[in-house]
């Protein structure tokens, strides 16, 4: 085995925190903890991810190959070895000093800020309590954990001086299909209960139905159906995006679609053996689907992007962020 080095030596360093029967947490120490983002496909320009690897065990997840940063390169390690970066709240509050304030952040782009891991470790809830102190940001946060609730009040806090918007995950209704598609994460049903409250907190809160299997979540109807329950809970806008695969996750996917929806299996071979996304007319399609559904419930027009109360009016305050 090669010599490890960079992150993959930080991780296996890494002292462990806590075990449970399926899933271990290890302790990782972290240069950084915000990251730019440069591709053209996210709507961001900075990262967070307070945590490495996400115990949620979604079968679709995108985000298994960061492992292999780490050397892990076995795709479900991925679900079983969770890595808590050091938080030092001091040190977060310097690097986020040096963010230009124009500049959107967003939490949890490649591991959920909110699976179990926060319950011990409150990294999330400790960074959010940071930009409760700043202002002029934009922040963003996605999840499909109805834990964020807990921290409604500090995200409220936040929305007084910043942008702030979180994006909850909902792929389907169907709990069996759910439990199938996302084992470990909470039923739908308890994450609509986490966009009431946010939304009765005063905090903008959307719904992502993400992603969109092909005969497996993309009917209008399963579409309409996630898309309402959104609109009714109080939620402003409603989102759509189709799979994408790439490895280790294409494979690890492919697997549970022959042992799971074997009549599938074929078709999503097919469709992904030359390209992580799909391609055809399928993408347009979706498209017009979703465009439909959204403008049945009122979510076909963007919602304006709220001034806060206490945003910063003086053009010198800019002069703080450190470029």
């Amino acid at each position: 085995m090669p010599e490890l080095v960079g992150i993959a030596r930080l991780a296996a360093q890494g002292p462990l925190l806590a075990a449970k029967r399926r899933v271990e947490y290890f302790q990782l120490e972290s240069r950084r903890l915000i990251g730019p983002c440069a591709s053209p496909r996210v709507p961001f320009d900075w990262t967070i991810n307070p945590y490495r690897g996400c115990e949620y065990g979604c079968k679709y997840c995108y985000a298994r190959y960061t492992h292999e940063f780490l050397e892990l390169r076995e795709a479900a390690s991925f679900e079983r070895m969770i890595y808590a970066k050091a938080f030092s709240s001091n040190d977060f509050r310097e690097e986020l000093r040096r963010v230009p304030r124009p500049d959107s952040i967003w939490i949890g782009t490649a591991t959920d800020p909110y699976q179990p891991a926060e319950r011990r470790f409150r990294i999330t809830r400790r960074m959010l309590e940071v930009f409760a102190g700043d202002s002029g940001r934009r922040l963003g946060l996605t999840t499909k954990s109805d834990l964020v609730a807990r921290d409604a009040d500090v995200l409220a806090a936040i929305a007084r001086a910043n942008v702030v918007s979180v994006h909850m995950t909902i792929t389907t209704l169907d709990e069996p299909l759910a439990r199938r598609l996302e084992p470990y994460a909470p039923r739908p049903a308890l994450r609509l209960e986490a966009v009431r409250r946010l939304a009765e907190s005063g905090v903008r809160v959307g719904v992502q139905c993400a992603p969109v299997m092909p005969l497996i979540n993309d009917s209008e109807e399963a579409l309409e159906a996630v898309c309402a329950a959104a609109a009714e809970a109080g939620a402003t806008s409603f989102h759509a995006f189709p799979l994408f695969l790439r490895q280790p996750t294409r494979d690890f996917f492919l697997d549970f679609i022959r042992r799971r929806f074997p009549h599938l299996h074929r078709r999503y071979r097919e469709r992904f053996a030359r390209s992580a996304y799909l391609s055809g007319e399928y993408p347009e399609a979706l498209r017009q689907r979703v465009r439909a559904v959204r403008g049945r419930h009122g979510m076909d027009r963007p919602a304006a992007e709220p001034e806060p109360p206490e945003w910063p009016r003086d053009p010198q305050l800019s002069l703080f962020a450190e470029l």
